[in-house]
């Protein structure tokens, strides 16, 4: 099964700190889905626009995944949401450090 990357942009019309706010609480039981690998939360304040780049360990986890992240980005905060999937260049991301080998985490709860 080969690893995909999902990365999702959208609009926001909360702050960068409200965000952070908002969405710490979210972020252990986020970890812990299923075949989620890492994701990287990303936000620009002068275009209030946020998302997050995800590793998923196969295509079926990441199609899961973006059921529950669509009935998330209903809220009214969101707009211009973009949701798109990209298959990994491997051979090419190893040599650039891109971090899609495989890790345990043991300090997940």
């Amino acid at each position: 099964m080969a690893q995909k990357i999902l990365q999702a942009n959208f609009k926001s019309t909360m702050s960068r700190s409200e965000c952070e706010e908002a969405w710490l609480p979210e972020a252990p039981q986020l970890a812990g889905f299923p075949g989620l690998r890492w994701k990287v939360w990303i936000f620009n304040e002068a275009e209030s626009e946020a998302g997050g780049i995800y590793l998923f360990a196969d295509d079926a986890s990441m199609r899961s995944f973006i059921g529950v992240l669509t009935t998330m980005l209903e809220a009214p905060e969101f707009s211009e949401i973009s949701i798109k999937t990209f298959d990994i260049l491997e051979p090419l991301t190893l040599i650039t450090r891109g971090p899609i080998q495989e890790t345990v985490r043991t300090d997940i709860e």
